[in-house]
């Protein structure tokens, strides 16, 4: 019974101290993020170069909504089991907003770190246990057991294999091919029993094309829409490619060990959480 005790409050003591340190981190967060002042600024910056441009749809948005005006049009690519994959990568809180992901993280350092949006459940206290260690780090800082991340399936029309950033999804034989994103968005727990996410992006050939072979396909019926690439990079500009998405509106749990452990080496030299572009509101560059 006495063992019983200590265990129990051991294990108070260390909920107790991840909330302590997690408070600090977030508050920390907060006192270093840009004023609302920055992100419509950005905002204006963004209408101003994008007006009367012919830029098309642009991503992120809120798949939560059906309203947008911006009326180019492009044919959507092909479901994605009849293209290429060509590039995983994933962002340091979600791009997209709703679903179960629609808790706003802050306005962040205005470049798309520390922004974004959130899983809205919960987590018990053994998932939010402290690790002893790093994972992903990177000069934004590194990952912890409750963060949220958006997983980006790349694939192309092109002929083309897996590898680092976009330009793996271009060739010289084809420079403007169809583009579609599969999106996933996970949270991350301190749970071996979680899914492992080194199987949530294995990948080879299937049918004759590059496949992502375990995408998820019970988070939901997917939101398709029109839009483009993301990142912040475009925040006061637009970005000129098109692309289809299909977003799942559900989250996944992961185990944050595996994640550090395909953050060590990939094929897409991918090894810490991109930034996310703010979220894109303006009607005029929203797909109808």
């Amino acid at each position: 019974m006495k063992k019983i005790l200590i265990a129990s409050m051991v294990a108070t003591l260390g909920t107790q101290l991840y909330a302590q340190q997690h408070t600090e981190h977030n508050a920390a967060h907060a006192s270093a993020a840009v004023s609302d002042t920055v992100i419509s600024e950005q905002r204006a910056a963004l209408a101003k170069n994008t007006k009367d441009k012919g830029f098309g749809p642009q991503s992120p948005r809120d798949i939560d909504t059906i309203e947008g005006d911006n009326t180019l049009d492009f044919n959507s690519a092909p479901p994605s089991t009849e293209m290429n994959l060509c590039n995983i990568h994933f962002h340091e809180n979600a791009e997209h907003k709703g679903g179960e992901f629609s808790k706003y993280a802050g306005n962040g350092d205005g470049h798309g770190y520390n922004s974004g949006y959130e899983y809205t459940g919960t987590l018990n206290d053994a998932e939010l246990t402290p690790l002893a260690h790093n994972v992903c780090p990177s000069d934004h800082g590194d990952l912890e057991p409750g963060d949220t991340i958006e997983v980006h399936y790349v694939h192309s029309t092109a002929k083309v294999k897996p590898g680092p950033t976009l330009a793996s999804c271009l060739n010289e034989a084809v420079k403007n091919p169809q583009l579609r994103v599969e999106t996933q968005v996970y949270v991350l727990t301190n749970d071996k029993d979680a899914l492992d996410f080194k199987t949530l992006t294995a990948h080879g050939i299937k049918n004759g094309f590059h496949q992502a072979l375990n995408i998820p396909n019970d988070t939901g019926t997917p939101i398709h829409y029109d839009g483009s690439t993301t990142g912040p990079t475009y925040n006061e500009k637009g970005s000129p490619f098109q692309v289809t998405w299909s977003v799942r509106p559900k989250v996944l749990k992961v185990n944050i060990d595996t994640l550090g452990e395909w953050c060590k080496g990939n094929v897409f030299k991918e090894d810490h959480g991109h930034g996310v572009r703010n979220l894109v509101t303006n009607p005029n560059l929203l797909s109808n």
